[in-house]
């Protein structure tokens, strides 16, 4: 969305600070998240953090290059690259940041939302940070300023999913309203604009984001009965599922 440029970001978010600068020369002295012993582990997060972002593309989550996808490994992360198809990503084509967002790998320019990526590592023990476009998430993004409770998975992202104030994308403002929005969740919905949810994994970044998805069409498709209204789920309900949901699934 935005054009090819180099920049970096400063610890506030902020382009060109010196604090990137002087954290990226330390990195590099130090010789951690880049360093050859490590790019292993960089390279199947990117290989995986690709497949991510393609399956934004075939679900329907996205349209072109609108969105995008990170992954925290160490103290690199490594996010999809600025307009540029995800089919076309390859291998070489391996794009990170330090988290003062100092371009440390690759050569193309990572995505505009940078600032967002970061402000969620920043705060939170994320590993992996999923931005979409769903129609259905951004058309309810349009509508009210929380979606209301019409299914228990909201307790998998923390309870009633908040609204975002809009802001111009790949601002610091951006960041700051969806920090606000995420307090408390692993989810929330920009204004006019889309959804961030990040996880542990790619994979469970990428079921929430799928999950909020859902229940934004839900709603739409409940709510646009004539005469009738949704019946929502009480904070007792959606605290009852969150607590029954972190026991969901196979034990490792």
């Amino acid at each position: 969305m935005a054009e090819q440029r180099r920049g970096t970001h400063g610890t506030d978010g902020t382009e060109g600070g010196h604090g990137a600068d002087e954290a990226g020369e330390a990195a590099g002295a130090a010789g951690t998240a880049w360093a050859p012993e490590a790019y292993g582990e960089a390279a199947a997060a990117w290989e995986a953090l690709v497949a991510t972002a393609r399956r934004t593309v075939a679900d329907g989550l996205v349209v072109g290059t609108s969105g995008n996808v990170s992954a925290r490994v160490g103290d690199l992360v490594l996010v999809t690259p600025s307009g540029v198809p995800y089919d076309r990503l390859t291998p070489a084509d391996i794009t990170g940041v330090d988290l003062a967002g100092r371009q440390v790998v690759g050569t193309l320019v990572p995505t505009s939302e940078l600032p967002l990526h970061l402000a969620v590592y920043r705060t939170t023990d994320a590993r992996a940070v999923v931005h979409t476009h769903a129609v259905h998430a951004t058309a309810v993004s349009t509508l009210v300023t929380e979606l209301p409770p019409v299914h228990y998975m909201a307790g998998a992202l923390g309870g009633v999913v908040r609204v975002a104030p809009y802001a111009a994308y790949g601002t610091d403002e951006l960041a700051r309203n969806m920090l606000r929005a995420l307090d408390g969740r692993s989810g929330c919905l920009l204004q006019n604009h889309g959804t961030v949810t990040h996880g542990a994994t790619l994979d469970e970044a990428y079921d929430r984001t799928a999950q909020l998805e859902w229940m934004c069409r839900l709603w739409l498709t409940a709510s646009s009965v004539p005469g009738l209204t949704p019946s929502l789920l009480t904070e007792a309900h959606m605290a009852e599922a969150g607590a029954r949901l972190k026991g969901y699934g196979q034990r490792r």
